[in-house]
């Protein structure tokens, strides 16, 4: 099997390449942002004519926090949209006979039922603060399941919860909650500063899922005959925000005290995926949060001391 994995350089992309590179009888088409640009439509048209691909995972997008959604929506809504539209009917127009789109759980209501099953989308206003980037994103999901209804070909998506693990984006101003607490514990422990700050009360409730785990989740799916048109990735269990600061804090070793801002916004108040579909496959996450977070700090000071650490 020929498989293209688009966005092969990010955290995803790169728990994907880890995953498929030990599958049997896999072999892997990687392109980088400057050797195939997703947003060219007959750059992508050419690449899937030349090359023929087997099956595609779509991991490519254009990402960031809520500063950049909110500051640069137009880009994000049509960068999204052109890499979705440009990889789905690039396949298709090529005859590339499976697909797996890789979405968020943002493309779900700001106000779904918790934990938020598939049949919540499309029910309710999305949070604006991402809307343009959950637009695109659901787009991509809603033509992969016409171009399977019109064409009978095997393209379906996946929708993972919050993700970490190795070669995350460890900016303390951009980055996510995970990666960016695990820097600021390292960078206080090395500092001997007595304290750290964190935001809010501590009280919302997140999931988290190890990058690792989504990359099989997608394996067991892209060998199911019939997969769903859509299904959650998650481990269907969440934390506080407190509860994980302090895990963070153990796991790096960090001594002294945690400082909560309650001035600070909290957020969301729980963002937590029904994974019972997922589930009732055959498929469950099997890495702990704590082990999880052990073996992320572990990527976290490899990747620093080799000099690529993203942030």
């Amino acid at each position: 099997m020929k498989l293209f994995i688009a966005g092969h350089n990010g955290m995803v992309g790169g728990a994907l390449v880890r995953r498929f590179q030990r599958e049997p009888g896999v072999t892997l088409l990687l392109r980088t942002r400057r050797e195939l640009d997703l947003t060219n439509q007959a750059a992508v048209a050419a690449f899937y004519a030349a090359e023929k691909p087997d099956g595609a995972i779509i991991a490519a997008a254009k990402v960031g926090g809520i500063l950049a959604n909110n500051t640069y929506p137009a880009e994000f809504l049509f960068e999204n949209l052109a890499i979705a539209s440009n990889t789905i009917h690039g396949a298709y127009a090529a005859g590339v006979p499976r697909l797996l789109f890789l979405g968020s759980s943002c493309i779900y209501p700001k106000l779904a039922p918790q934990p938020m099953p598939e049949s919540s989308l499309l029910t309710g206003p999305l949070e604006p603060t991402n809307e343009a980037y959950a637009i695109a994103k659901i787009a991509g999901l809603k033509l992969c399941e016409y171009y399977r209804k019109q064409h009978g070909v095997v393209y379906h998506s996946a929708m993972p919860t919050n993700l970490y693990g190795p070669g995350d984006y460890y900016n303390l101003e951009r980055s996510h909650v995970m990666p960016a607490l695990l820097r600021k514990f390292h960078e206080a422990k090395a500092a001997s500063r007595p304290e750290v700050g964190a935001w809010g009360t501590g009280s919302p409730k997140r999931e988290f899922l190890h990058v690792d785990e989504l990359a099989d989740a997608c394996a067991f799916l892209l060998k199911m005959d019939n997969p769903p048109d859509l299904v959650n990735v998650g481990t269907g269990t969440d934390v506080t925000i407190r509860e994980l600061t302090e895990i963070v804090a153990q796991v790096v070793g960090f001594k002294g005290r945690i400082v909560w801002d309650a001035t600070k916004p909290d957020g969301t108040p729980r963002k937590l995926m029904d994974v019972s579909r997922l589930t009732a496959l055959g498929w469950q996450a099997r890495i702990g949060l704590r082990a999880g977070v052990e073996a992320t700090y572990a990527s976290f000071l490899a990747e620093q001391a080799a000099g690529t650490l993203r942030g």
